[in-house]
């Protein structure tokens, strides 16, 4: 008995153990991995990838099973090795390798000059977001017409929280060591593209590091020389020239029911005087003239 005991037991051992392995193999899937590291941009190869058990239920979102669905893909961000192959992390089908694979749909890349100042002493990396500061002069309008009065110095941020595509010819967004370069790629909608290339052509541009997860936009008025110089006087300054700029108006006419006065009687013609009441002076060019109410 004791014999027929151990033998049953040995089977139901073997039985629970391929059971066990059963259950264990079909809740595991193969999923794609990176046997190196794979540079944003670069055309996957059958050599970059391994295929390893992943659980069923701790599948990442977008992971691929299949390694023939990444033929030719490439690329969008970095991935590291050991770093599971998302869809998220691949740029869509049929696009070729390069910066262009990198940009979202519906955006663009421009290059703007800078140097070691505008550049934020080559701390504005890829995968950062920066701010585009113009300086430029401003054509102060008065109010009696559309003649320019004046030109003065403003600075104004113009676009906010742009993302950094590469430095140079650098878009690997790991390295974290400042590098001084002489060009800046951006991403830009097709409108914010107009505004930077408008913004260059009529002044000077800066670049202003931001924090990467502050997305509150900044809605200040620009600084000009007045507010530089005097914050707190400039607005009732500007607001005196304004009421000062404004034209006279005419006097109230009288009452046209006022009585008339009593009649008297007919006296000499008095001698002819100067006319009474408000007096403007007009300039236009070099011309002068005086205009009477």
């Amino acid at each position: 008995m004791i014999a027929v005991a151990l033998v049953l037991a040995l089977v139901a051992v073997v039985v629970a153990a391929h059971w066990i392995n059963d259950q264990g193999a079909a809740s595991n899937k193969k999923v794609a991995v990176a046997l190196v590291d794979i540079p944003m941009g670069a055309r996957i190869t059958p050599e970059m990838l391994n295929q390893i058990e992943w659980p069923s239920n701790a599948l990442p979102p977008g992971a691929i099973t299949d390694l023939k669905q990444l033929d030719n893909r490439v690329s969008r961000t970095a991935i590291e090795h050991g770093e599971p192959i998302m869809e998220s992390k691949l740029a869509p089908a049929g696009t070729t390798g390069g910066l262009s694979a990198v940009v979202a749909q519906g955006k663009r890349a421009m290059t703007v000059r800078v140097n070691d100042v505008v550049g934020v002493a080559g701390f504005a990396l890829p995968g950062n977001f920066v701010d585009i500061l113009v300086n430029t002069q401003e054509e102060a309008r008065n109010d009696l017409g559309n003649n320019r009065e004046r030109d003065q110095a403003i600075s104004k941020i113009v676009l906010e929280r742009i993302l950094v595509l590469a430095v140079a010819q650098e878009s690997n967004r790991d390295d974290t060591k400042p590098k001084v370069v002489n060009a800046v790629t951006l991403e830009l909608t097709p409108e914010q593209v107009e505004k930077l290339d408008l913004a260059r052509s009529v002044g000077t541009l800066s670049l202003v590091l931001r924090n990467q997860i502050d997305p509150k936009t900044a809605d200040t008025a620009g600084a000009t020389k007045d507010t530089l110089l005097d914050p707190d006087g400039a607005r009732a300054a500007l607001l005196g020239r304004n009421r000062a700029q404004q034209p006279a108006m005419p006097p109230a006419a009288r009452p046209l029911t006022a009585a008339p006065p009593p009649a008297q009687a007919p006296a000499p013609a008095p001698a002819p005087s100067a006319p009474r009441g408000d007096k403007v002076e007009v300039i236009k060019g070099l011309d002068r003239s005086t205009q009477q109410f």
